[in-house]
C-alpha cells in the first residue's frame, strides 16, 4: 500500500492506494451491499443502511474492540457504479460532511486498484481518518481473499 499526505490550501490530504485481489464488481459491492460491510467494517449486525445514489443516505453503528458502539451517518455525493464513490460523513458541529473519495481502476479480471482519499481541516484530522482507512482497507482486502 503506498500512502501520500499533501498539506494543501484548503487543507490537510491524505491518499492511499492498495491492490485488492478482486475485480471490481466484487469490491463495489464489498462496499456498497449492507451485509458485506457489516462483514468486513465490525458495524453491529442490522445497523447498516445504504441508498447508494447520489443524495441518497447512509448509516452505521460501528462496534469498537471493547465493546463500545458509536453510530455513523452520511450520505453519497457522488455513485459512478463500479468506478468511483463520494462519501459524505456527517461530523457533529460541521456544516458540511467530511467526504472520501472511492476509485477502482480494474487492472484484469482479479485485480483492482483502490484509491481512497480525504481531506480535512487539521494534521490531527488527516492522521486519524488516514489510519481509519488503512485499516478499512485491511479488513476489505482480508474480507475479499477469504471469499475468492
Amino acid at each position: 500500500m503506498t500512502t501520500e499526505q499533501t498539506t494543501a490550501a484548503d487543507g490537510f490530504a491524505y491518499t492511499l492506494t492498495r491492490t485488492l485481489n478482486a475485480p471490481a464488481v466484487a469490491v463495489w459491492q464489498a462496499w456498497t451491499t449492507p451485509e458485506q460491510y457489516t462483514q468486513w467494517t465490525g458495524a453491529a449486525a442490522g445497523s447498516v443502511e445504504m441508498d447508494v445514489r447520489a443524495g441518497g443516505v447512509w448509516k452505521a453503528t460501528m462496534v469498537t474492540p471493547d465493546g463500545g458502539q458509536f453510530p455513523l451517518t452520511g450520505s453519497y455525493l457522488e455513485v459512478a457504479e463500479h468506478r468511483r464513490l463520494v462519501t459524505g460523513m456527517d461530523v457533529p458541529g460541521k456544516p458540511e460532511p467530511a467526504a472520501m473519495t472511492m476509485e477502482l481502476d480494474e487492472q484484469d479480471d482479479q485485480h483492482t486498484r483502490i484509491v481512497l482519499s480525504q481531506t480535512c481541516d487539521t494534521a490531527e484530522e488527516r492522521d486519524m481518518a488516514e489510519q481509519g482507512s488503512a485499516m478499512l482497507l485491511d479488513s476489505l482486502s482480508t474480507f475479499l481473499t477469504a471469499r475468492a
